[in-house]
């Protein structure tokens, strides 16, 4: 998929998500085969102000990979400046967000507010794209529409395509539905049909596995499939698409050995890579994202909860997962035979739009 003069080999993005996509996440979804990656939803006003904690976040790939940087506001000299820092980190795109539907964003007249304002949101975009060099392309993520009754998300996407996007993904719900119901495959082809085929439309929303993927594709037309809670604790899903979308035949799920290893990657990423406070925070996260549906994982979750080290939260996860791979030895089952389908659970962690 070509995204300006960007090319985006494997047709599958990491949902940039709020307290998620961080760089140590990013860089194992990355390691293992996404085609791109975006950093978590980043205010542009607060960006503009000098914000460190904001500014802290927009964060390089590791090891000159490319990414994206999205960006949130209405103020049209900040968005260009935030614009403009992306670009002199290195991002190779600029994404902008007008799908979130949190309350303190949309109260700000932001996110997908900005659905019910077409001709600000165009102007947005042109201002971005005025920002940046000719080079980099200019994106913005979106949902169905406001409420059932207002589903303008073809129209809207075309009013940003001519302002100068060069991508549109689309959350297949609408602001009122947050992230209950299920997303909307019909809306989706309803954009890639209304947008100019040289346009990419990415589809997003509910896709958690394999045969997700394949039915967006074929029911919506869609050039890329954009996903977020289906990766956490299953970078994985990413190397199988990878695999598949290339014409090679699907590796499977990983073994629990494989879990336990990229889960300690991760955690020497976060531990070489954040600082303070919340470092245990995020440890403890990925602790429960590697072992969710795992037999055992809620007595893990709450342990690692309440011990008060990382030291102490490796050792619960080493432990759990060598009492796993014994009893799959001894009871001879198949390496995927381990993990439980996914639930719900995680809906509102994908991704704030």
């Amino acid at each position: 998929m070509r995204v300006g003069d960007l090319l985006i080999e494997t047709p599958v993005i990491l949902a940039p998500m709020a307290a998620v996509t961080d760089l140590p996440f990013r860089t194992v979804a990355e390691e293992l085969g996404v085609g791109f990656t975006i950093t978590e939803f980043l205010s542009a006003h607060a960006l503009a102000v000098g914000d460190k904690k904001t500014a802290g976040k927009m964060t390089a790939s590791l090891d000159g990979r490319r990414f994206g940087v999205q960006i949130f506001g209405r103020e049209e000299g900040p968005m260009g400046e935030a614009a403009r820092m992306a670009v002199a980190i290195g991002a190779s795109l600029v994404d902008i967000n007008m799908g979130c539907p949190a309350k303190r964003v949309v109260a700000g007249e932001c996110g997908s507010a900005l659905m019910r304002e077409p001709a600000m949101a165009a102007r947005l975009v042109k201002v971005v794209v005025d920002a940046v060099p000719a080079n980099i392309p200019v994106t913005v993520k979106h949902r169905a529409g406001w409420n059932q009754d207002n589903l303008n998300a073809p129209e809207f996407a075309c009013a940003l395509v001519d302002a100068g996007a060069k991508m549109i993904t689309v959350h297949g719900r609408t602001r009122t539905q947050g992230f209950s119901g299920k997303s909307d495959n019909a809306i989706i082809k309803r954009v890639r049909d209304a947008v100019p085929a040289h346009i990419p439309v990415v589809g997003n929303g509910d896709v958690v596995d394999i045969e997700g993927y394949l039915r967006m594709r074929a029911e919506t037309g869609c050039d890329a499939v954009m996903i977020g809670r289906g990766a956490l604790g299953n970078p994985w899903l990413f190397e199988r698409l990878r695999e598949i979308t290339a014409g090679r035949p699907d590796p499977g799920p990983p073994s629990l050995a494989s879990r336990l290893e990229v889960f300690r990657k991760h955690v020497a990423l976060i531990e070489r890579l954040k600082s303070g406070p919340r470092t245990l925070h995020e440890v403890r996260k990925a602790c429960a994202w590697y072992a969710r549906g795992l037999y055992g994982c809620n007595a893990l979750r709450l342990a690692v909860w309440e011990t008060k080290d990382l030291a102490g939260a490796r050792v619960l996860v080493e432990e759990f997962f060598a009492r796993l791979i014994d009893r799959q030895d001894r009871l001879g089952l198949p390496p995927e035979g381990e993990r439980r389908s996914m639930d719900g659970e995680d809906a509102a962690a994908d991704e704030a739009a």
